[in-house]
């Protein structure tokens, strides 16, 4: 009797323990502010993504410390030598074009990458904004309008590589135009500096239309108070675009702008089904190009060089978005 007694005492102790600490759970949970709140909601998301982001990073520069070998996936330790033989030229031979000679922006790896980055990113920002105020504005058959604006972004990149390919092949449509004008020879796509105009325009073609939606969601956004009250006081539509308009607007063109940018420094799909990597190299050829020839430690030494000049970017656009946020831009 004194047994069972003491059993069902302890059955009941270990409940009240339950309750007591799920109580203390919920009562943490809701002293949290909404910030830590949304943390402690995404935490098990983060965590996944991150384990699962953060493995190939690690793995891409421990193999980036290794020399290339063809008989194994690794050869011997050799710490930084593979980034100082890139960066220095030595490498070269190997990367088909030359990673950096300023001498050739044209037909070296680098410099091609970031006068495409920055040419690309230039147009497609100013032609998506300009597409984005005009999609803002209510008028007849805007909905065909918008639809007729995402098109080239709902092309796939090997469609559009064979259109832009058949345009500039000898005797093309887009050859004999730009030929008459003088500004390409009868086979563009087999010199460096036309091949990247032609990775240029097919570039902001495309990408231009999705700048142009991330825009106009930014636009939308905007009170239309701010427009009425600007109107009262008799201000142009010039004023109202200058002080209404572009400020509202320029953290979401800045965001634009860091996607546009991060994706044309890692472009190769659009080179590769246009032309070709050697007649214009970028540096995710010349990643693609070593990993396919069995060079796994200069191809992972490319990689994290990639990553970092990522990194480096995405830190100068968060910092120039952070001050127009705080009103000092």
């Amino acid at each position: 009797m004194a047994s069972s007694r003491s059993t069902a005492q302890q059955s009941s102790i270990v409940p009240n323990r339950m309750w007591s600490i799920g109580n203390s759970v919920n009562d943490w949970v809701e002293n949290l502010s909404e910030t830590k709140f949304a943390y402690l909601v995404l935490a098990p998301t983060l965590i996944i993504f991150g384990a699962i982001a953060l493995w190939p990073i690690v793995f891409t520069f421990q193999t980036s410390m290794f020399a290339d070998s063809f008989s194994q996936f690794r050869g011997g330790f050799v710490a930084l030598e593979n980034y100082v033989s890139i960066l220095t030229g030595s490498r070269d031979p190997m990367l088909v074009r030359p990673f950096i000679d300023l001498s050739r922006p044209f037909q070296s790896v680098l410099p091609t990458t970031l006068i495409f980055t920055v040419v690309s990113v230039v147009f497609i920002t100013a032609l998506g904004f300009i597409q984005a105020l005009v999609l803002n504005k209510t008028f007849r058959g805007r909905s065909v309008v918008r639809t007729a604006v995402l098109i080239p972004w709902a092309v796939p990149i090997v469609i559009q590589g064979m259109i832009f390919y058949l345009l500039f092949i000898p005797g093309g449509f887009g050859t004999q135009l730009l030929n008459d004008l003088g500004l390409v020879g009868p086979r563009p796509l087999s010199s460096s500096a036309s091949t990247v105009g032609i990775v240029t325009l097919a570039a902001i073609w495309k990408r231009s239309a999705y700048v142009a939606l991330i825009v106009l969601a930014g636009l939308q956004s905007i009170d239309e108070h701010l427009y009425d009250v600007a109107r009262v006081a008799g201000a142009s539509r010039w004023q109202q675009f200058r002080m209404i308009t572009l400020p509202q607007a320029i953290p979401v063109l800045m965001i634009a702008m860091l996607l546009t940018s991060i994706g044309s420094m890692r472009i190769y799909g659009q080179i590769d089904a246009i032309s070709n990597c050697s007649t214009m190299p970028s540096i995710t050829c010349a990643v693609v190009g070593t990993f396919n020839g069995s060079l796994y430690g200069t191809a992972s030494a490319l990689a994290v060089l990639t990553a970092v000049l990522i990194g480096l970017v995405s830190l100068i656009y968060l910092g120039v978005l952070s001050r127009s946020r705080t009103g000092g831009f």
